[in-house]
């Protein structure tokens, strides 16, 4: 339990000693347990709250408004009600635990293992990408008090949070909206990890990832720009 606590501040403070010895010993489901329970635990909690439970009405009618649907009223009622069962703000929260951590931690350990070269045991980059996650977490941790105070469930790190003075309907504030400063940094810091275990420039892999994120996002504000635009 110390080694984990040690590795996870590590990661934060000093990754790449800290990957390089997760690469030696690689442990990937004590690491994985703990973040998704983290990121759980604080969007369960946050959701438990009044202010909580509108500010996840408010992100279905934004996220509705986004894809081109019209929200009346009493959809609007149904979304309240729906919300305040208690029922769906925990199952938004253990989707939310399980996307950006088994799912994310699989898939881009998936993905790095058959598309970078030379091989090494899946174990290793578990570990190296469930590791990266505590970055995520730690997103988390310090997002929620954040929310409760703005009463708003959108993530308040993106950088959508410095140019106000764009239209949110916008395909640039869309774009901006799925730029989150904490994903760069676990970019960058996944790219530590994975130049630990690849011998590969950190450097390059980070603006590797950074340009499919980059790219990830502008598909997704086209895809809403696309949908707004055809109600």
């Amino acid at each position: 339990m110390i080694t984990l606590f040690a590795r996870m501040c590590g990661v934060v403070r000093r990754p790449r000693p800290t990957f390089a010895a997760i690469v030696r010993t690689p442990s990937w489901a004590p690491v994985l347990v703990v973040t998704t329970a983290i990121t759980f635990l604080c969007s369960a909690g946050f959701l438990r709250t009044d202010v909580g439970r509108q500010a996840l009405v408010d992100q279905w009618e934004r996220t509705a408004t986004a894809f081109g649907q019209t929200v009346d009223d009493a959809g609007y009622a149904r979304m309240e009600e729906t919300a305040a069962s208690g029922g769906a703000g925990l199952l938004y929260a253990a989707a939310t635990a399980l996307g950006y951590g088994p799912v994310l931690v699989f898939a881009v350990s998936a993905l790095l293992f058959l598309v970078l070269k030379p091989r090494h045991a899946y174990a290793q980059v578990l570990a190296v990408v469930a590791y990266a996650g505590v970055i995520l977490a730690l997103r988390q941790v310090i997002a929620t008090p954040l929310d409760y105070v703005r009463e708003s469930i959108a993530s308040p790190t993106t950088l959508i949070q410095f140019f106000s003075m764009f239209d949110e309907a916008s395909p640039v504030a869309r774009f901006l909206g799925v730029i989150d400063l904490f994903v760069v940094w676990w970019i960058v810091v996944l790219a530590i990890g994975a130049s630990a275990l690849y011998g590969r420039s950190a450097r390059g892999l980070a603006l590797a990832f950074a340009g499919a994120y980059v790219v990830l996002a502008l598909a997704a504000a086209l895809v809403m720009a696309v949908s707004g635009g055809a109600a």
